[in-house]
């Protein structure tokens, strides 16, 4: 128990023998005022029922405390506010307790399931997925840390028509070219083609989307003509829109602006471009131009940032008009794409799948294992791992059998076309559909059917879903069905939402420019670890492989804890830059103070002793405050499901350490008694550390 707890029971206790009053828990807090005293305690609360002056209240309190508990070596009242001062062997007793307490765990006797990354398999791990991985083995290690049995699990999103378009684009594209022969990691080399068929389609696509525009539909085969009729209505109406509003702007205002608008402005008037697109093209032109002149001119790029509004302001209708135009080229797009030849292939190939076709289940087995090998060198670097993995090959037909038994029960209903759903307008969500008039299942069907296997098939008291902001609906309806078909643990079901996480714009963009490649943002922290590691001179004397080593966990520790630090609820914005520091609130510096202790303890040549009769100092018994705490911190951040709140908790700590170890000597210490008890806490402290890091899933150094 911390030292806090202690207090407020013993105050608990003295207000019940002195006062009578049973249940008062007044508030105590650290004493930050120049007041002598380790904490204050605020008495107003006991004002009204006592109808004593809260001076009064605190002189009885004090003595009283004094009298009956041995906590206190002096008190004093300044305005109804009770400092007290707790005797120095207190505090030594409570660190003592600590420590040899540290590696207890009390068991909770109850199992939780966690979730996270469940990616597809069509395409590597990104951004998203990092802070998905991070954040849901954290939670992991920290409820383990806090007593609960821990089952970590994954759902592996291996089958479907985004599946199929890797398969299909490799067949018709790959030239039997495989990782090996190419020397690319296997989810790399499947997430290529399904680039290449993204492409080919919207190749396919605006041919078919030309032909349309003129309402010719001789060569194909569509149930929507006179939809199409009407958005060519719609969209030439747009584009006579744009064109009358093009007319009526003054151009010579662009004149105030930087050269590149006006002439990227006409460029785009050339080649019938999107005008909205013009401000990223100067933007990145004058980028591109500061790169090759080797400039670092932030205050250009500021300036074009500023006229972008100017800009914008200037064709405002114009740009309204272009974006219900380019909406409605969307809108046909979409109907031309069932359309296509490439698209017909991959709708067929996914039939053949679910037929249990040979040669397309022999494809599908040899690309998804290309697919496993890639993921699992991703999540061995990220330092990640799964007890259990679900493959939705597996799971997509488990929620089938539910649909008749919520039919019986009335939960659910069907329509004429023989489609299955579930009203949810009672609770004030919307009717949800679970099986198609075809018979086919739908992702909520499907995650219906894996949370009761779960559930059958182990002992768990609570299942935490790790998954981003957006599926929030996804997760209120999934869990409402599940309570609604008589399932009692439908309320231990949580739905761990975090934020989405982007880059500075900019930085460290992907092979295809759009999303940040998982692997690609790993090794950019190593180069960046090694670089500022390097210009330092921290890990001289270190052999290469002990400094590539170091680099490794270095930049891995900029990286997690840089994410974790940030309470999953918020969106939030990594800058690798900022991360990897060696000052400030970043794994870097933490990892320095770990280091510093671990040199500190090696040249004393360290091993634990016990002390008597110490006066401690301020900074002292900071340290030992907070490192009575940790226990309750992973209580906390255990119940919040927050790493967040662990890893400011060490961050504290690491800045109480080294103001403790600016002020105070340690191995030049020359009483030995004192000597050994600092070299104690700074043991504990950088077990602490340690630990803490550790449910970060990050590894430390001993040099740095």
């Amino acid at each position: 128990m911390n030292i806090k707890n202690i207090i407020e029971e013993k105050l608990s206790e003295v207000i019940l023998n002195v006062f009578q009053l049973k249940d008062i828990n007044l508030e105590v807090q650290e004493n930050k005022t120049e007041f002598e005293g380790d904490f204050t305690i605020v008495t107003f609360p006991l004002v009204k029922q006592l109808k004593k002056n809260p001076e009064s209240i605190g002189v009885e309190l004090g003595e009283a405390l004094t009298e009956q508990t041995d906590l206190l070596e002096s008190f004093n009242v300044v305005k109804g506010f009770l400092n007290i001062k707790i005797r120095n062997q207190f505090f030594v007793d409570n660190f003592t307790s600590v420590y040899n307490g540290f590696d207890t765990i009390e068991k909770k006797n109850a199992t939780v399931m966690v979730e996270y990354s469940s990616p597809n398999t069509n395409k590597p791990l990104h951004l998203g997925h990092v802070r998905n991985n991070l954040l849901g083995f954290s939670v992991a290690q920290i409820l383990k840390e806090a007593g609960y049995d821990v089952i970590k699990t994954q759902i592996i999103n291996d089958r479907g028509i985004h599946i199929c378009k890797s398969m299909l684009a490799w067949e018709k594209f790959g030239k039997n070219e495989t990782p090996e022969s190419t020397s690319t990691k296997g989810d790399h080399f499947v997430g290529k083609y399904y680039v290449e068929f993204d492409k080919e389609l919207k190749n396919q696509t605006n041919t078919i989307f030309n032909d349309f525009r003129i309402n010719k539909f001789d060569q194909f085969d569509t149930p929507k003509k006179e939809e199409v009729k009407t958005l060519n209505e719609k969209i030439n109406t747009l584009e006579a829109k744009k064109k009358e509003l093009l007319q009526t702007v003054d151009i010579s205002e662009l004149s105030a602006l930087h050269e590149e608008f006006e002439k990227q402005f006409k460029e785009a008037l050339n080649k019938d471009s999107l005008i909205s697109a013009v401000p990223k093209k100067v933007e990145e032109i004058i980028s591109k131009k500061n790169k090759e002149e080797n400039i670092s001119d932030e205050k250009e790029l500021e300036t074009i940032k500023s006229q972008t509004k100017v800009f914008q302001s200037i064709f405002k209708e114009v740009l309204e008009a272009e974006g219900k135009l380019e909406a409605e080229k969307s809108n046909l797009k979409e109907i031309c794409k069932p359309v296509t030849e490439i698209m017909k292939e991959a709708q067929q190939m996914l039939l053949d799948w679910e037929n249990g076709d040979e040669k397309v289940r022999s494809l599908w087995n040899e690309m998804n294992s290309w697919v496993y090998k890639g993921f699992n060198e991703t999540y061995n670097r990220l330092g990640v791992d799964f007890d259990q993995v679900q493959y939705e090959s597996n799971t997509y037909i488990l929620g089938k059998d539910l649909i008749q038994e919520g039919l019986d029960k009335g939960v659910l209903y069907q329509k004429e076309d023989g489609s299955v759903w579930c009203d949810l307008t009672d609770e004030g969500l919307d009717q949800k559909l679970l099986l198609r008039s075809d018979g086919t299942s739908v992702y909520m069907t499907q995650d219906l059917g894996t949370a009761v296997e779960r559930f059958k098939q182990n002992d768990i008291q609570k299942l935490i879903y790790t998954v981003g902001n957006e599926q929030d609906y996804h997760f209120q309806v999934l869990f409402k069905i599940l309570g609604k078909l008589g399932y009692s643990w439908a309320d231990q079901l949580y739905h761990l939402s975090y934020g989405m996480v982007e880059l500075p714009n900019g930085k460290m963009k992907s092979r295809e420019g759009t999303v940040v490649d998982a692997d690609d943002l790993m090794q950019e922290m190593y180069k960046e670890a090694k670089a500022i590691t390097t210009e330092l001179g921290k890990l001289e004397g270190l052999t290469d492989e002990e400094k590539e080593a170091s680099y490794e966990i270095i930049g891995q520790a900029a990286l997690k804890y840089f994410m974790l630090k940030v309470d999953p609820k918020k969106k939030m914005l990594f800058n690798p830059d900022e991360s990897v520091e060696f000052a400030g609130n970043t794994g870097p510096f933490v990892l320095y103070t770990y280091a510093r202790i671990q040199s500190v303890l090696s040249k004393a040549n360290f091993e634990f002793k016990t002390t008597s009769d110490l006066a401690l100092n301020e900074y002292e018994k900071e340290l030992i405050m907070l490192l009575s705490n940790y226990k309750g911190t992973v209580e906390k951040a255990a119940e919040l499901l927050s790493p967040a709140f662990l890893a400011n908790y060490v961050y504290d700590l690491v800045k109480a350490y080294n103001s403790f170890y600016q002020s105070n000597p340690i191995i030049s210490q020359e009483d030995e008694n004192l000597k050994q008890f600092r070299l104690n806490l700074s043991d504990l402290t950088a077990k602490t550390i340690k630990k803490s890091l550790g449910l970060l899933g990050i590894k430390t150094v001993n040099r740095m």
